[in-house]
C-alpha cells in the first residue's frame, strides 16, 4: 500500500512530467508553424511578384486600347 508521501510524490512526478511534455508539444507545434509560414511566403512571394507585374501590364495595355479606340472615334468622326 502507498503512503501519503508516496502518492504525493508520484502526483508531483507525473505532474511535472507532464508539464515537460505539454511544452515539448508547445514548442514543436510552433517550430512547425513558423516552418510552415516561411515556406508559404517563400512560395507566394514570386506569385505575388509576378501578379502585381501582370496588373501593371494589363492596366498599361487598357490604357493603349482606350487611347487607340479614342484614335480611331475620331477618325470616324471625320
Amino acid at each position: 500500500m502507498l503512503t501519503e508521501e508516496d502518492k504525493q510524490w508520484i502526483d508531483k512526478t507525473v505532474a511535472s512530467r507532464l508539464e515537460e511534455e505539454r511544452q515539448w508539444v508547445v514548442e514543436r507545434i510552433e517550430k512547425l508553424e513558423t516552418t510552415l509560414l516561411t515556406e508559404f511566403h517563400k512560395w507566394a512571394s514570386p506569385i505575388d511578384l509576378r501578379q502585381r507585374t501582370h496588373a501593371a501590364a494589363r492596366r498599361a495595355l487598357d490604357a493603349e486600347v482606350e487611347s487607340l479606340s479614342d484614335r480611331l472615334k475620331n477618325l470616324e468622326g471625320r
